[in-house]
């Protein structure tokens, strides 16, 4: 019944925690593309210079090195080295700060995030028929309409920036081989430029789509909500069980010095408090037990058992009972009328001497 309840629920602070340790958050591929595709289109523009020297110059070296050239496996295995390093030292700048962009853009929308639990192989995913319904799903119908728009947009602004670049890319025919590098790679910054702007303000739309769409992955029943809150504060019937153990405990603990009481004031059915005073032990004298209905009754019981003297003073039990507790000693402004009781009681001990 629960898993078909439906999810109405905002998520728990817990159930995002969960989540997101589960690698599950919210991130647009958008946003990261267009951060690689300006960074890309940037550096393509400030290195344009050296990019165009580098080539010029492995251009020169390999028509050199043409007439010299002969075929065989050493020969390849070490001009393709040269070339792989030649062009890893070339790029490597690009490289690498295409790759700082790329975790800081991640970094941005989900945090500092490191978790293996995303990769890790699972036998769901390799159910064909579950693969299948997640391959027709809404979602994936959704991701591939999103994508031929996408396409097709961009296709449009690429088609409108060559247009408008025509006439400058026919001239280029009598131009030296810098001049046509230069040109056609300002036109490509300037078409990644427009390209970029309108990549920006779909990877937005998409990074607040897929905030709601993993709010709403993460939503939770009424049901999931209350089995969590008692697995985080507990049971409501399991604690109520234990706080009646603690309760029942504590007064057989009470019940238990009962015996050991001096004097035994009650109200006098509805409560009754036990005194203890040693002369010259005490300073003042201490509760030992408290109770109404039941509970004073019981003490009662157990004082006449004990042959300990019940005094009725109704003021002053019912005065002490809402400001002691068990184990204190009575405050000082019923010093006088418990004196009074206990003079009371040393007298009735006396004449039963």
């Amino acid at each position: 019944m629960a898993d078909q309840e439906e999810k109405t629920e905002q998520p728990t602070g817990k159930r995002k925690s969960e989540a997101r340790n589960n690698g599950q958050v919210p991130k647009s591929q958008e946003l990261n593309s267009v951060a690689m595709l300006v960074t890309g289109f940037c550096l393509l523009y400030l290195y344009r210079h050296r990019l165009y020297d580098g080539l010029t110059s492995m251009m020169i070296l390999v028509f050199q090195e043409a007439t010299r050239f002969t075929f065989s496996p050493e020969n390849v295995i070490f001009y393709c080295k040269v070339g792989l390093l030649w062009m890893l030292r070339l790029l490597a700048p690009i490289l690498a700060i295409l790759l700082v962009v790329g975790v800081a853009i991640n970094i941005l929308q989900t945090g500092f995030l490191m978790t293996l639990k995303p990769i890790m192989p699972k036998m769901s995913k390799l159910n064909p028929f579950s693969g299948l319904k997640s391959l027709f799903s809404f979602s994936k119908v959704f991701d591939l309409f999103k994508n031929l728009a996408k396409l097709s947009l961009i296709g449009w602004v690429a088609y409108q920036g060559i247009r408008d670049n025509m006439p400058i890319f026919l001239g280029l025919w009598d131009c030296s081989l810098g001049q046509t590098f230069e040109v056609l790679l300002i036109t490509i910054f300037k078409v990644g430029m427009k390209i970029a702007i309108l990549l920006i303000i779909l990877g937005i739309i998409d990074f607040i789509y897929q905030r709601y769409k993993n709010n709403q992955k993460m939503k939770m029943t009424k049901h999931e909500v209350k089995e969590e809150r008692k697995q985080m504060e507990g049971d409501p019937k399991v604690k109520a069980r234990i706080r009646s153990i603690q309760m029942e405990m504590a007064r057989r603990r009470m019940m238990g010095e009962v015996p050991k009481a001096t004097v035994v004031i009650t109200n006098p059915t509805f409560i009754a408090i036990a005194l203890k005073y040693e002369m010259g032990v005490d300073k003042a004298p201490v509760v030992l037990a408290k109770g109404k209905r039941k509970i004073a009754e019981k003490i009662k019981e157990i004082a006449r058992e004990n042959n300990i003297p019940i005094v009725e003073d109704k003021p002053l039990a019912r005065a002490m009972y809402d400001v002691i507790e068990v184990g204190e000693q009575i405050p000082q402004e019923y010093f006088t009328s418990v004196a009074e009781i206990l003079a009371y009681v040393y007298r009735l001990k006396e004449k039963a001497a």
